[in-house]
């Protein structure tokens, strides 16, 4: 006869709504958890093991004496996010994947002596904004126009994106958890966040988000890194009143709406302006209106007529070429450093499968024709 296992009622109520799922709903569709949980009968530990899989929870969680406590390693800001009593356990599982290949890449870089990100915690929030913004536009080799010459909005996060990741950070867009279609990622929940380390720090961006928003997202990330910190955000219109964000917001209107560039072209209007720079409307207008070029009531008027209009997230794409999109969702410079380094042999095949997500079958192909 099976052995049966008895936990505590409230592990199941706490593993399910780390899921993000309602219990009384899934207490109803899942066979047999109704009785667990009221106590009129135990599971077996393969049933146990089932119930652990389904909802995503390392199996020995459930039979700790207490419930874990886990936690986003950093402050997330604004949006849904900030007022979620649970943590997006999808958000956490992306962290957690960033941070392994993050800790890999520190010791990896310091072995083989590669030169590392020079802009990490340069500056503070007493450093004036058109300083910083100058500071890190000389890193990247970028003019404060550098956008009018991007010929689309997807062309600019590109570009942007291979000057940041040609001084040292490395950036992955995803849209999902690893490989994962079932475990989307919702803007509401996550835009993007920083990972701060002074060898290999971290940018990840929400590809589902609009290349408007993923444009701000990697300058106002990267601002967290010259300060230093690590900090994610999740879709909101509204301003921030952290001090820190606050000066990455404006730290990003700067880098990416120059105040001479926007009066040089405020005539031709927020559409037009909003095309030659990248950017969104939104960020158009309240450039504008910080710069006194909008008048208040104008700008109250648009900004009211933004924030009613529905936020569209990208679909999730599975079609398209699969070793691209991983591409982007390793990040350039990642995958180039993994090959490296399976190539000398400082790292194992299996372990350049786990750090990447990509099984042997399609390792080979992705290295040698992509990266």
């Amino acid at each position: 006869m099976a052995e049966r296992v008895k936990i505590p009622n409230d592990k199941y109520r706490w593993a399910i709504q780390r899921a993000g799922l309602d219990v009384d709903i899934f207490t109803r569709t899942y066979p047999g958890l109704d009785s667990w949980i009221s106590g009129e009968k135990n599971p077996t530990f393969k049933q146990l093991e089932n119930f652990a899989k389904k909802v995503k929870v390392p199996f020995g969680y459930l039979l700790m004496n207490n419930i874990p406590q886990e936690n986003i390693p950093f402050p997330v800001f604004r949006g849904d996010a900030g007022r979620m009593e649970n943590f997006d356990l999808n958000v956490y599982d992306t962290v957690l994947s960033v941070q392994k290949r993050q800790e890999w890449l520190e010791e990896y870089l310091l072995q083989n002596e590669i030169d590392t990100c020079p802009f990490i915690s340069c500056i503070d929030l007493d450093t004036h904004i058109p300083e910083a913004v100058t500071r890190l536009r000389s890193y990247l080799g970028l003019a404060p126009n550098w956008a009018f010459e991007m010929p689309s909005f997807t062309a600019a996060v590109n570009k942007l994106t291979e000057a940041l990741e040609n001084v040292g950070v490395f950036v992955a867009f995803n849209s999902i958890v690893g490989n994962n279609t079932h475990r989307p990622l919702s803007v509401q929940i996550c835009r993007g966040f920083a990972l701060y380390n002074k060898y290999a720090p971290y940018i990840f961006v929400n590809s589902s988000d609009a290349p408007t928003a993923q444009l701000f997202t990697l300058i106002h990330e990267a601002a967290h890194l010259m300060l230093g910190l690590s900090a994610g955000h999740a879709a909101s219109e509204t301003e921030s009143t952290e001090e820190e964000e606050r000066y990455c917001d404006s730290f990003a209107a700067e880098f990416l709406v120059p105040e001479t560039e926007l009066i040089n072209i405020w005539q031709n209007g927020i559409d037009y302006c909003a095309k030659r720079f990248k950017v969104s409307t939104l960020v158009i207008a309240r450039r504008a209106y910080n710069l006194s070029l909008l008048p208040k009531m104008d700008y109250s008027k648009f900004y009211q007529q933004y924030i009613n209009q529905p936020l569209v997230e990208k679909k999730n794409i599975t079609r398209g070429n699969f070793y691209l999109t991983n591409l982007k969702r390793l990040g350039h410079m990642f995958a180039i450093h993994v090959k490296n380094a399976v190539n000398t042999r400082q790292l194992s095949y299996s372990e350049a499968y786990r750090l990447t997500g990509l099984n042997a079958r399609v390792y080979d192909n992705f290295m040698l024709n992509h990266v």
